[in-house]
């Protein structure tokens, strides 16, 4: 009986010990830092670290202010500051960007944002698991120390309190599991707010969910005072052994189109355009090239098919105003989903709708499926379904679970 009690004992203490904790220290960075070193900072996200709304994104959004404390902080170190945020994208984009728009930097700190589009009230299983993932593998891979920020659009600071935002508590929970520095900047301006400090009309000037230079200078007030804090406590970012979410976006692939030659009748391989609705959306930052179906003088596309290994399937690329509709089979059922706009049930992907309402090119992120059986090949098929000279633009199939794999299907 003693030897099982104490295997048992073994077993929980293995399950709470760090993975890789040694390097992905806040004093670590702190010393390097006074020591003149070379260093990379990433902070990766959505709009609100961008910018969006701010007067000058590069002088006075959050990035911008917080880069500017480092400075000054620093002032021996050699700093390079990498903007790696998409408007309008979550954290399950987030999981196929980071090796290219995070990882491949070499970061030595990074600040995480994805808290308010992957929605503050909700408690996605899916979403929670893939902004767990990100967390766990700069800690792990990077071995760099993070920030995680929680940023609030204008209606969670009206609200007054902080209750029902469950993913506020699980981004917190998150946190305290890796030993993270959080930002919570809905805390802070809720203060702030209530103490007659500010007021929303002055954070939120022009619309409700991007604030003007006084918000975002709220924002990096919370992120610049969790990175103090974790620097004067040594605090050390180390993944326990066991996830608090599903493992399933610790292993994921971007496989381009490109890459799954032959292509179909009607597809080719171009580039993504240099034009943009958004800076933060001009695609040429962000995709290495296209595969495209249809345009002027294109044979009718044919079927994309493809077997995938995973369980889940989304879809990344660029929409244009001239970008049309596809459908898209797994296993060949068609899928239907709900519109991001209109949340009426289709049982056609929209390709250009958000190109349209914004009036410029902008980025196609498409969830196809969750919840598949990773153990088994499942079928993918996209069919583009355009008018005259209309187009579907694809870089790449994301898929993650299982053994992440995307090949070409034989015909």
């Amino acid at each position: 009986m003693r030897s099982m009690v104490l295997v048992a004992v073994v077993t929980l203490l293995a399950a709470a010990m760090p993975v890789n904790a040694a390097d992905a220290s806040f004093a670590d960075f702190d010393r390097r830092a006074r020591a003149g070193e070379r260093l990379n900072v990433v902070f990766f996200g959505a709009s609100l670290t961008w910018g969006a709304n701010a007067t000058d994104p590069q002088r006075t959004s959050f990035r911008a202010l917080v880069a500017r404390r480092l400075e000054a902080a620093y002032p021996e170190a050699h700093f390079t500051f990498h903007d790696a945020a998409i408007g309008g994208t979550g954290s399950q984009l987030g999981v196929f960007r980071l090796d290219r728009d995070v990882l491949s930097r070499k970061p030595d700190l990074v600040f995480v944002d994805f808290s308010a589009n992957d929605d503050i009230h909700s408690d996605n299983p899916e979403t929670l698991a893939s902004y767990e993932a990100i967390i766990r593998r700069i800690i792990i891979e990077a071995r760099a120390p993070v920030v995680q920020v929680i940023f609030p659009f204008m209606w969670n600071v009206a609200a007054g309190s902080t209750d029902g935002m469950k993913r506020r508590d699980a981004h917190l929970a998150i946190s305290a599991a890796y030993g993270t520095a959080c930002g919570d900047a809905i805390a802070l301006a809720i203060e702030r707010v209530g103490a007659k400090q500010t007021t929303i009309e002055r954070l939120w000037p022009v619309d409700g969910v991007h604030p003007g230079d006084e918000g975002y200078a709220l924002f990096a007030d919370a992120a610049w005072e969790a990175f103090q804090k974790a620097v004067a406590a040594k605090r050390v970012c180390a993944a326990p052994q066991k996830m608090l979410h599903a493992d399933t976006y610790m292993r994921s692939a971007r496989v381009r189109i490109s890459s799954l030659s032959p292509l179909p009748a009607g597809w080719r391989v171009s580039r993504p355009h240099v034009v943009s609705a958004y800076y933060d959306m001009l695609m040429s930052r962000w995709l290495d090239d296209l595969t495209v179906a249809g345009g002027t003088k294109s044979p009718p596309a044919e079927k994309l098919k493809v077997r995938v290994s995973a369980s889940m399937i989304m879809l990344f690329g660029e929409q244009t105003t001239r970008s049309g509709r596809f459908r898209v089979y797994v296993d060949g059922r068609l899928v239907e989903h709900q519109h991001p706009r209109t949340k009426k049930m289709e049982k056609e992907f929209d390709a250009g709708w958000l190109a349209k309402m914004c009036g410029g090119n902008v980025h196609l992120t498409q969830v196809i499926v969750e919840g598949l059986d990773p153990s088994v090949e499942h079928t993918l098929e996209i069919e583009p379904v355009l008018e005259a000279d209309q187009e579907l633009r694809i870089e790449s199939i994301c898929v993650a679970g299982g053994s992440a794999m995307v090949r070409r299907a034989e015909r």
